[in-house]
């Protein structure tokens, strides 16, 4: 099993220097190579070989010997494999056109050898041992160090290593269903009750601070050393509010983790979704799939299980009781009652917990537990009768970080 240790470095003047040269060396070969595939592809209109550029790295090593002298060989064939693999992922429909890199951006550069722990410090080829803070102990066979830059100035290592796979005692055996909304980040339903997790809303609470910071860079002359200085200001702010949002998302994710075993939430579409206007801030804030991936991974090496159901399963309009859909659901309305059975329903537990209930169904039907297939059964067997909403007017207190018991 692979698995990463992100470490703090704090290298010297001298060995910033030398990680600087690394990360330049390590950007020119990467637009160098990018260029060559792109001329390429414009003159025969295929693309170009990994083995092509990656083998005039002697010749252009030759011609600046400023590639052999300030960087590791092994960096410099990492970037050819990694230019190869955005290619690969664009074609697949993975990821965007791979573009040019700037010295203005994020910096990295990857060892795929050579780096060991010594100590409190991390030894590196051509840069020397680079004071480390390690917050866990780095067991298993190194594989790849990838050491990088934040806009911050700021020095990180990942270390990925290979460890055995070790049993990890369950938790609680619970089957938790999760929907993920706006005002409240996640409502969780066990089965009996439902929790609710209110929304911190992170770039909010920072939005003052950075309209200031960011006001005060664009009234700075470009290329002045004054504006170069409030840039890393406003990164600081960006840096602030990231670390916050991931700060809260690891802790919910572990804490939903360690409390059972079976985790079903929607499979959204995020990148649909920030198209509204209005929204799209907001929902970009949220960080739905970070923390969907956050649960992915935990639930894994636990040995347990995550569930998407399809984007398209009506959650909020389902009666949990009877199964009746209706046919409309407006977002202002928080509260209904079914008119099929009368049940009085909060649009927010009465959806977690069908998401819960059409996940055990994904689990125990027939197609192996093979979402797809499942959801595809449901679509042409399990047609509900419509109808429309009773709404209560009387609203729903919605509280904001409290747990509700509901029966």
């Amino acid at each position: 099993m692979l698995k990463a240790i992100k470490v703090r470095l704090y290298p010297t003047t001298e060995q910033q220097t030398a990680l600087s040269k690394s990360f330049g060396c390590a950007r020119w070969y990467w637009n160098h190579a990018l260029n060559a595939c792109i001329q390429h592809y414009e003159q025969t209109g295929k693309s170009l070989n990994k083995s092509i550029y990656k083998g005039l790295l002697p010749q252009l090593k030759v011609e600046y010997p400023w590639l052999k002298q300030d960087c590791y060989s092994s960096v410099l064939q990492c970037v050819a494999i990694n230019v190869d693999k955005a290619y690969k992922n664009f074609f697949d429909g993975r990821a965007k056109f791979p573009k040019f890199k700037s010295k203005f951006d994020k910096q990295s550069i990857q060892y795929p050898q050579s780096v060991t722990v010594v100590g409190d410090n991390l030894k590196i080829p051509k840069i020397g041992e680079v004071k480390a803070v390690f917050h866990r102990l780095v067991e298993g066979i190194i594989k790849t160090v990838t050491i990088s830059k934040t806009p911050t100035d700021k020095y990180f290592a990942s270390i990925l290593v290979k460890v055995e796979s070790t049993l990890y005692k369950l938790g609680k055996d619970k089957i938790l269903g999760i929907d993920l909304g706006l005002k409240d980040f996640a409502i969780v339903h066990d089965g009996e009750e439902v929790t609710k997790y209110c929304n911190p809303k992170h770039l909010k609470h920072h939005s003052r601070n950075l309209a200031r910071k960011q006001k005060k860079f664009a009234r700075k002359v470009k290329g002045s050393n004054s504006r170069h200085k409030h840039k890393k200001i406003v990164a600081k702010v960006h840096e602030r509010v990231s670390n916050s949002r991931q700060d809260f998302l690891h802790k919910l994710s572990r804490k939903l983790v360690n409390d059972s075993q079976i985790i079903v939430v929607e499979n959204l579409n995020v990148k649909g979704m920030v198209r509204n206007r209005k929204l799209s801030k907001s929902i970009s804030d949220v960080g739905w799939g970070m923390f969907v991936n956050f649960l992915s991974y935990k639930l894994k090496h636990k040995d347990g299980q995550l569930v998407e159901i399809g984007r398209f399963f009506p959650s909020s309009k389902t009666c949990s009781c009877c199964g009746h859909v209706v046919d409309m659901l407006p977002l202002d309305i928080r509260e209904w009652d079914c008119p099929i059975c009368n049940t009085h329903h909060s649009r927010d537990g009465n959806a977690a917990l069908n998401i819960r209930t059409e996940g055990l169904r994904i689990l125990l039907s027939v197609d192996g537990g093979n979402p797809v297939l499942a959801e595809s059964r449901r679509r042409k067997t399990n047609k509900l009768q419509s109808g429309k909403a009773l709404v209560n007017e009387t609203g729903s207190p919605h509280p904001i970080c409290t747990q509700m018991g509901v029966g």
